[in-house]
């Protein structure tokens, strides 16, 4: 392999295991939290209350 094919795979693999890394440190910081209907309301008539 040639300089710039060896060059242009670590841009690669940094470019993607550095996306993966920065996906990973976000949710871990920020965590979905569920927002559907549809818990909201199983929930609601388990406890007698209406939404």
């Amino acid at each position: 392999m040639s300089t710039g094919a060896i060059i242009m795979l670590i841009i690669s693999i940094v470019v993607v295991w550095g996306g993966l890394a920065g996906a990973l440190l976000l949710i871990r910081r920020h965590p979905e939290t569920p927002d559907d209907d549809e818990n909201r309301a199983a929930a609601a008539e388990s406890t007698g209350h209406r939404t």
